[in-house]
């Protein structure tokens, strides 16, 4: 069977506030790899003439855009961090670059967003591709790789990571319900 397998660097900035660590709840940041495997979802013999599961720019063309245009220089907060209440109130238009998980954004919640959003995508993009493997390198010395379905690890219900957009958040979408806007997420 064959695998695609890509990687990609990304800066970001986090904090921590659920644990124990004085440390971690101090804003910092850390320059990530993001890995990832995909499979084709009805593998078939090579055909002798173009003998590619999918091109490589197509494969990953959307994710790559992901990765380097929302996630890199994101700053990743949880859900429930009174600084998405600060950036609401006085830098609004700074939502955008704030990635959010359900809780801590610890690099295992990261994996199962990410993967989920990578499906989301590839769904998108005619489901010839599955991600099976997600591999995301906080540090030299610190991975974490996570296989199977991410959406059972996560919270029910459409959040950003199950979207085929380039979201990062529902900030966005919250903000304009509260005002009685329709704004659209952007759609790529």
């Amino acid at each position: 069977m064959f695998n695609l397998v890509f990687s990609r660097r990304f800066a970001m900035a986090h904090r921590l506030i659920s644990g124990n660590s004085e440390k971690c709840a101090t804003p910092h940041g850390h320059n990530e790899f993001v890995t990832v495997r995909l499979m084709a979802t009805q593998p078939s013999r090579l055909d002798g003439h173009m003998n590619m599961v999918e091109p490589f720019e197509r494969a990953k063309a959307a994710w790559h855009r992901w990765v380097d245009n929302h996630v890199d220089h994101a700053f990743q907060l949880s859900d429930r961090d009174t600084l998405i209440d600060w950036f609401r109130l006085h830098e609004p238009h700074r939502l955008t670059r704030i990635l959010v998980t359900p809780g801590d954004p610890t690099t295992e919640v990261l994996a199962c967003c990410m993967m989920a959003k990578l499906n989301a995508l590839l769904v998108d993009d005619g489901a010839r591709l599955i991600c099976t493997e997600i591999e995301v390198q906080e540090t030299p010395t610190n991975t974490v790789r996570f296989t199977g379905d991410p959406l059972p690890m996560l919270p029910p219900g459409a959040q950003w990571w199950t979207r085929a957009d380039m979201s990062i958040n529902d900030l966005v979408a919250e903000e304009s319900a509260s005002v009685g806007r329709n704004v659209l997420l952007p759609a790529i």
